[in-house]
Parts: structure tokens; C-alpha cells; sequence
């Protein structure tokens, strides 16, 4: 059938005609919209077939009386799912045009001209306020009665490009780029203090990647989430854990960040005190990326395996400050320096060989981030750097890159088995040697 060919037998004459379009789930089904504004007429007509145009029935019910309409569009998903543009502003019904919501969320009032939906999103054209898209369909399309009664659900999550993407800050004037990674809906009905929420992601063999919750544990790395009553929805960037870090840290153009998720099947739960749902989705590979999945593991191990050394390396850095500022209180708690002066030197010792190590793991010099221009980086330093640049894009390390990581990590090595070996020799020799010498750590004057 040429639906342009189609009038419908009820259709008002003169009525000048918006918009075909086929119903992707009825054989003969299709919808008509029409405007009369031009004759003084600004009532909306959109019109159901679903034989072809042998009889067709009026569907605007809850459309306010002087929205014109000018566009429909049948969501490829969801049967019965419309979208319609009217002169002031939109309209989403849920049932097929049998009862009509206005949609406004945060669109003007304005008149939509066009409308698109692309993969997940919808794409409103409109007359002088620009386009406007509404990035994941998904909670629309799974919406139902029975899920609203519910005390929290969990949306399953659409599939999602591994890729880049940002946000910039809001603006009336410009648009704002979609966020990267994964877009998860989620509803709570109810939040207290006493409840705990959390979002957890998982990978194909179940194992936790990150964890993310309204009550974070700080001692589990656990990531900050924002909960509303209500409707929400929580953004993951794709990223596995980084680096440990050290507080005050000076690094020179530097990356402590994990590897990037790679494609494949993943999955998140929503849990609330204790009771959970859980959703599967797909992460798949950027459709510009010449990569190949080898290609992309090999980045994603080479990562994992700086990240790991350089969290390595920054737990004996936060050792040796430990054991320094222990050795500091010892020193100022010796009354009788003269007395214990052959354990002060080997304390001194101690500590002086803590700072050479610490020297050469870390430029301890720099104190803002413009000193690394007068004072050269050091190994941790050069390796992070390393992980800023093989970070970029998804391809595989160059051999280069695996031959300075191999050496910059054998360097490092050296510095922490000498570290381990003042830790389990000279450090237990001096608890040891403070114990005969029976000092006392606290004086009252």
C-alpha cells in the first residue's frame, strides 16, 4: 500500500497532512497526522488504521483542545509506545493513542516539528528553540503498572558503546555532549538515613569491578552514589579501580586510572538493606575502532599491570612516612640522648635510608604542580605517565612501551626489595633494641 494515496473516510476536508507513519508491530497498521490551523481549526487530528485504511479512528484523547499536532513516531521497541509532536510542546502515550500524557520534562513550550528516534534516543526538531534529544529510552519502553508499585526497581540498562563522552557545565545558550559509558535507571520510592543503596558492577564471570553506594565504605574504595526518592539515574564511565594514592602528591601529567571495561557481557544490582535486583547488559566495541578484541585485552592487561605497581609502590611510600614520623616520636621521647646515642644513630640510620629509597621512588621535592619544571620526575612519575599515554584510544601497547614499563618496574623492584629488607631486618632490630632499652614513649613535665 502507498499510505500517501490513503484519506480517511473521516478525515475533515481540507486538512493538510504532517505525517505517515507505519506501525512496526501491526501488518496494514499506520497513523496519520493532520493540522487545519490555516482554516482557524487548531484542534489536533491523529488517526489509527491497522487494516490497511479501510476504517480509521481518531486518537487524541487528553490532548489539549489547541495543541495542533504536526508529528507522531511508534517506538521500534515497545509496542504501542507514540511519541507526538503538537504546537506546543509534546505528548507520549502508552497504550497505543488510546490516552495521551503531555511530556514536557525540561522542553519549552514550543512547537515540535519533527521527530526521530535513532538507536535509543529521541530526537525532537523544534521551531527556534534547536534540537532536543532525550539520550536512553530505555526506562519508557520498561515501565509498567506493576513496576511502579514497587518499593525499588532496577531498569535493565541498553547496551552501550565502550567508548568516550563527557558532559560539559549546563548552559542556556549551547548543547551538552550525552555522558560516557553506561546509563543505569533506577527507582527508589523511599530513602532514610537508615537505609544503605548501592549499585554494584559485576563482569561475565561475576567478579565485582566497582561498587558504588549512598553510605560509601572508604576503606573498600567505595564510589559515591547520589540517591533521590524517586526516579534516578547513575552514570559508569566504564573504569576498573585505580592506583592507591598518596595526599598531597605532586605528578606530572600522569594517569593513576585503571583499564577501561572491555566489550562484553556485564551486569549491575541494585541492592537496598540487603534485598537486590539485578540486570544484565552488553558493553560492545566502539563501530569506528580499527582495534581488535587481542588488541584491547593487551592495553587492558598492560594497565592492570602499571596500576598494580604503582598502588604498590604508593603503599611503601605511605609505610615509609609511617615508619619516619614513628622514628621522629621515638627520638623526641629519648630523655637521656647520651645514654641510648647507639640506638638514636641506628634509628637515624633507619630513617636515612628510608628517605633514599623514598627519594627515588618520588620527586619529594615537589610541593605545587609547577615544581616538576624545576625538579625531574621519578619512577613513580614516569610510570604513571606511561598509563596516561597507552591509555589513550584502545590499542595495543608498542613494544617501546612494554620495554620502558619493564624497566621502569625492574627499577622500582630494586627500591622496594631493599624497602622489604630494612622493613623485616632493620625496622625489627630497632622495635627490638627500644624494648631492651626500656623507654619510655610518654612524659609528663
Amino acid at each position: 500500500k502507498n499510505w500517501n494515496n490513503v484519506t480517511p473516510k473521516n478525515m475533515p476536508e481540507w486538512m493538510m497532512i504532517n505525517c505517515i507513519e507505519v506501525d512496526p508491530f501491526v501488518k496494514g497498521g499506520a497513523y496519520v497526522v493532520g493540522t487545519k490551523y490555516k482554516s482557524g481549526d487548531y484542534k489536533p487530528y491523529i488517526y489509527k488504521t491497522d487494516n490497511y485504511g479501510k476504517s480509521w479512528k481518531l486518537i487524541v484523547n487528553n490532548i489539549d483542545s489547541e495543541d495542533f499536532t504536526r508529528v507522531l513516531r511508534a517506538d521500534p521497541k515497545r509496542k504501542g509506545l507514540l511519541f507526538a509532536g503538537t504546537e506546543n510542546g509534546m505528548y507520549i502515550s502508552f497504550d497505543d493513542g488510546n490516552f495521551w500524557q503531555k511530556f514536557k520534562l525540561n522542553l519549552p513550550v514550543v512547537p515540535v516539528t519533527d521527530l526521530t528516534i535513532k538507536d535509543n534516543n529521541l530526537i525532537a526538531a523544534t521551531q527556534g528553540r534547536s534540537f532536543w534529544i532525550i539520550d536512553d529510552l530505555e526506562p519508557l519502553r520498561q515501565i509498567d503498572k506493576n513496576l511502579i508499585k514497587e518499593d525499588f526497581f532496577l531498569y535493565k540498562p541498553a547496551n552501550s558503546y565502550r567508548m568516550g563522552g563527557g558532559r560539559g557545565a549546563k548552559s542556556k545558550t549551547q548543547g551538552q555532549n550525552a555522558y560516557g559509558g553506561v546509563a543505569v535507571h533506577f527507582y527508589v520510592k523511599d530513602t532514610t538515613k537508615a537505609d544503605t543503596i548501592s549499585l554494584t558492577f559485576y563482569d561475565s564471570k561475576k567478579q565485582m569491578i566497582r561498587k558504588f553506594s549512598n553510605h560509601p565504605d572508604k576503606e573498600k574504595k567505595e564510589g559515591k552514589l547520589e540517591v533521590k526518592p524517586g526516579s534516578n539515574v547513575f552514570h559508569w564511565d566504564l573504569m576498573y579501580p585505580g592506583a592507591e594514592k598518596v595526599k598531597g602528591m605532586i605528578l606530572w601529567w600522569a594517569s593513576l586510572n585503571g583499564p577501561k571495561a572491555l566489550p562484553g557481557d556485564y551486569s549491575v544490582s541494585l541492592t537496598k538493606n540487603r534485598q537486590s535486583r539485578t540486570q544484565e547488559f552488553k558493553l560492545l566495541k566502539d563501530p569506528r575502532s580499527t582495534a581488535t578484541l587481542q588488541d584491547m585485552q593487551a592495553q587492558f592487561d598492560f594497565i592492570t599491570e602499571v596500576r598494580d605497581k604503582l598502588t604498590e609502590t604508593h603503599l611503601a611510600l605511605k609505610n615509609i612516612t609511617k615508619v619516619k614520623d614513628q622514628i621522629k616520636v621515638l627520638k623526641k621521647s629519648v630523655a637521656d640522648k647520651d645514654k641510648h646515642k647507639e640506638l638514636l644513630d641506628y634509628a637515624d640510620s633507619i630513617s636515612k635510608q628510608l628517605t633514599e629509597i623514598e627519594n627515588n621512588l618520588y620527586q619529594t621535592k615537589s610541593k605545587s604542580n609547577q615544581d616538576p619544571l624545576n625538579y625531574p620526575i621519578k619512577l613513580n612519575n614516569k610510570l604513571a605517565h606511561l598509563n596516561s599515554l597507552t591509555s589513550m584510544g584502545d590499542f595495543r601497547p608498542t613494544d617501546q612501551a612494554v620495554a620502558f614499563k619493564n624497566e621502569v618496574i625492574g627499577a622500582i623492584d630494586k627500591e622496594l626489595n631493599a624497602l622489604k629488607k630494612i622493613f623485616n631486618t632493620d625496622v625489627k632490630n630497632l622495635n627490638r633494641k627500644v624494648k631492651e632499652s626500656n623507654i619510655d614513649l610518654i612524659h609528663i613535665d
